[in-house]
């Protein structure tokens, strides 16, 4: 049996894809052969805590953007030797260098010392050092990366990937990255519940769409990597040119937000599009399932994702989707039929629009059956937790 522990900075789902990939994976494992337990630094109060079915240690005093705890280090000091494989998710916060430094310290003990990895979900993407809206975090992380993160990434055992795509941009963003190992394990979530149309209709009817209405569906957060500026303009000018477009149902958090707050505006000041976008906030659970089935197809036409759990959550559900070609997993989707792929641009997300409402009936039809094909060949946790287990093993030997 092997012991393994998860290091991440908060394990709250209002933060997305890395914290439900750690759910999703352990989830599926099974226990005889790998234990898995998270240490987080959020509170130990949070609500949303003491709902998994695995173990949680969090420790709280969470401070600044670099997301430092006084009691993190001293956690790991104490019980790391009771792990054999560590792995770090996420880069340039505190806890990466916490079990770099937990690690040399008990090194220079003669402790034993877990096979340390890194995940980096899609943080070494060559586009946050390129993205003109992110220039001063670019500096910042260019001057992280030469003081802390490169010693960090290079003494680590393994990095881990979700797609081949992520691990080739990844070698391109900074020079002195030399990884030990490179590993893509893939990623996967569990199959969805099936369809229920009772739980349509009542997400329908909860958000004012018409029983016989179609909508398409963004899920995300409301971020301005997500190509929201690009989707709504491009929605506007179909509008304007009298394309038929369905009612777009943008579901995530982050209205609220500087971000959020102009694209509230720009809706409530469009006078095409405050009739057909509708801004309905986080969903979970089987509302969230409902807007997958019930969808007429899901966008994500982003200008960077590293996987998109939520494109492979709408392919599992037979949902056609629309998605840029700066979505990692892109060539899958393409290669298999599953929806229809893009630049990231405002007239390629247009184009896409327009070519998927001229689809007949059949060939969409036929494209539900792809995208579930896509999930099924590519995006199963079966698939990825038998490349998972392969590098913990591996890395364990």
């Amino acid at each position: 049996m092997t012991n393994v522990l998860n290091v991440i900075t908060s394990m709250d789902p209002v933060y997305g894809g890395m914290c439900q990939g750690i759910r999703n994976s352990i989830g599926h494992l099974d226990t005889k052969t790998i234990v898995s337990d998270v240490v987080c630094l959020d509170e130990p109060d949070a609500a949303f805590l003491g709902k998994d079915d695995f173990n949680i240690i969090a420790l709280g005093g969470k401070t600044s953007s670099w997301a430092y705890s006084k009691h993190l280090l001293p956690w790991l000091n104490k019980n790391i030797s009771q792990y054999q494989v560590i792995i770090v998710h996420g880069l340039w916060q505190y806890h990466g260098y916490a079990v770099r430094k937990a690690l040399y310290q008990a090194k220079r003990k003669n402790k034993d010392t877990p096979k340390f990895l890194i995940m980096t979900h899609g943080m070494m993407d060559p586009y946050f050092q390129k993205a003109p809206e992110r220039r001063l975090k670019a500096i910042r992380n260019t001057l992280f990366w030469k003081a802390i993160e490169k010693k960090t990434m290079n003494s680590a055992n393994g990095i881990l990937y979700t797609c081949e795509e992520e691990l080739l941009l990844a070698r391109t963003t900074f020079s002195g990255f030399t990884p030990q190992k490179e590993m893509n394990i893939g990623y996967g979530i569990l199959p969805p519940p099936p369809k229920n149309l009772t739980d349509i209709a009542t997400f329908k009817a909860r958000h004012g769409i018409s029983p016989n209405e179609e909508y398409i569906l963004f899920l995300s957060r409301l971020h301005h990597k997500k190509g929201l500026l690009n989707l709504l303009n491009a929605y506007s000018k179909g509008l304007k040119d009298d394309i038929m477009l369905p009612k777009l149902i943008l579901a995530g958090p982050g209205i609220e937000s500087e971000f959020g707050q102009q694209l509230y505006n720009l809706v409530a000041h469009n006078s095409f599009l405050k009739q057909q976008v509708k801004f309905i906030g986080m969903i979970s659970g089987e509302e969230k399932w409902a807007s997958f089935y019930g969808a007429k197809a899901f966008i994500l036409p982003s200008h960077q994702e590293n996987f998109g759990i939520a494109v492979v959550e709408a392919l599992a559900c037979k949902c056609p989707v629309i998605i840029s070609n700066k979505v990692n997993i892109w060539r899958e989707i393409e290669k298999g039929n599953g929806g229809l792929v893009s630049e990231d641009t405002e007239q390629a997300t247009f184009e896409a629009l327009k070519k998927y409402i001229t689809l007949s009936q059949n060939e969409i039809a036929k494209m539900k059956e792809s995208a579930y094909n896509v999930y099924l060949d590519n995006f199963t946790m079966e698939i990825a937790s038998e490349q998972y287990i392969k590098a913990i093993v591996d890395v364990s030997l």
